[in-house]
């Protein structure tokens, strides 16, 4: 195991490194910017070094920075937590020449995982499902037109570099399809510095259901079970559960194969997310690799008993998979709301400020995950989620119930956050009864178009 390690993030995900690290008895260096000087979850590590201004491109995304704080701080391993520099392949490949682990896949296998065509290639190769698509990048509009006549519209236009929503766009006709190709190959190259995309056959009102995966490096791979992602917005993930309502045990158990064979196909090690879409029929697809440990990983930490963070520092560091499949049960049902800064009732206008007043809620089952306290700045700079709450009950009807008990105890007084709308979405028919899919949020409580 590491003696002493770095986390290249901020904010909850940093807490959550700092807590597994101290029981496993590695030290920790942690980073922040300006815009997070004085945050008290800072003050668990065993040294804080500012790394730069407070806007990310300043700071957490600044590579060179980053890698002084580590030598400076001695530590033999970097853990980049989600989002900023966690899918960096030449970051990782930086680290890796600095003679520093990176604590997730090799950059190989990041690289590879990362471009979307790339991956689903992959995918084929594994026999893993695929939704049809073009065979490579789409270069033109006459490339674009040919595909949509042969698969039929509507089609789904991707960025093979991205992620979010970003870079992504349905076309439902000739004219549509001119315009949104344009448009996302714009939109890909200013969010990702690569304006590459593909095109697939777009599969209407789907379910999203991604699977935890776990992979040594000694060629051995378990998956934790999946997590159904459908409550979301513009493809922003609300809340995430466990297991996937509406999904058969046949198809469950397919999905979680189809994920291991995916990451052992990929030479890949640590954790990963492999998601996939599923239709009305129960068809399920491959879409992309996460390949990092994601906001929602506690989820499957509840119902696998699984601590994810601490799994990662041990693989990486070189330890073979201690647990077999048969070692992972699948207990109870587990909900995840995402605590958001901002107003729901103005289009999610983000709600920086200070938090006058917070209370955590408590009680059997229920866990808060969250860097925020009552006094906190939530600062402008960054992403608006300010903390996780969890819940983990042995039905999903039982889940729901303690999740809108804790969403009415958990009180952020000073900003406006997404609480309300978690509120509406656990207590409509649709959402108790599992009718739902991706458009969910966005036909029934926003009023945009899905």
């Amino acid at each position: 195991m590491y003696r002493r390690i770095l986390i290249a993030n901020r904010g909850e995900i940093a807490l959550r490194v700092i807590r597994a690290c101290r029981e496993l008895g590695v030290e920790t260096v942690a980073v922040f910017s300006e815009g997070d000087r004085g945050a008290n979850y800072l003050t668990l590590a065993d040294e804080a070094y500012c790394i730069g201004p407070a806007r990310a491109s300043d700071s957490y995304l600044k590579i060179a920075n980053v890698i002084a704080a580590a030598e400076v701080g001695d530590v033999e391993a970097i853990h980049p937590g989600y989002g900023f520099l966690s899918e960096n392949a030449h970051f990782n490949e930086i680290c890796r020449n600095c003679q520093i682990d990176f604590i997730g896949p090799s950059p190989e296998a990041m690289a590879k995982l990362g471009d979307k065509n790339t991956a689903r290639a992959i995918a084929r190769e594994a026999g893993v499902p695929v939704v049809p698509g073009s065979e490579g990048v789409i270069t033109d509009e006459s490339e674009a037109l040919r595909f949509a006549h042969e698969v039929g519209y509507p089609v789904l236009i991707k960025a093979t570099a991205g992620g979010g929503g970003r870079g992504m766009r349905v076309a439902s006709n000739d004219l549509s399809l001119k315009s949104a190709l344009q448009q996302a190959q714009v939109e890909a190259e200013a969010a990702f510095g690569n304006g590459a995309v593909y095109l697939e056959k777009y599969v209407e009102h789907p379910r999203h259901v991604e699977v935890q995966v776990l992979a040594d490096k000694h060629g051995n791979a378990v998956h934790l079970w999946e997590r159904d992602c459908s409550t979301q917005r513009r493809h922003q993930k609300l809340i995430e559960e466990s297991p996937s309502p509406n999904v058969s045990e046949a198809t469950r158990l397919a999905m979680c194969q189809s994920a291991v064979k995916m990451i052992l196909a990929s030479d890949y090690h640590n954790a990963a997310t492999v998601e996939f879409i599923v239709d009305g029929e129960g068809n399920y697809y491959f879409i992309e690799v996460n390949a990092r440990i994601q906001v929602e990983h506690p989820v499957s930490e509840l119902i696998s008993g699984v601590d994810l963070i601490k799994a990662q520092l041990r693989v990486a560091s070189g330890e073979e998979l201690w647990l077999t499949q048969d070692d992972i049960p699948r207990r109870g049902h587990a909900i995840e709301c995402r605590i958001n800064a901002e107003d729901p009732a103005r289009n999610f206008q983000p709600s920086p400020g200070r938090i006058e007043r917070l209370i955590v809620p408590g009680g059997f089952g229920v866990r808060f995950e969250s860097h925020a306290h009552s006094g906190y700045v939530v600062p402008p700079y960054y992403d608006s989620m300010i903390g996780k709450l969890l819940v983990h009950q042995p039905t999903r009807a039982e889940a729901i119930a303690c999740m809108l008990r804790a969403l009415r105890e958990l009180k952020v007084d000073g900003i406006k956050t997404t609480i309300p709308l978690h509120q509406e979405i656990l207590s409509h028919t649709a959402f108790s009864e599992a009718r739902i899919d991706t458009t969910f949020v966005e036909r029934t409580f926003t009023g945009e178009k899905a």
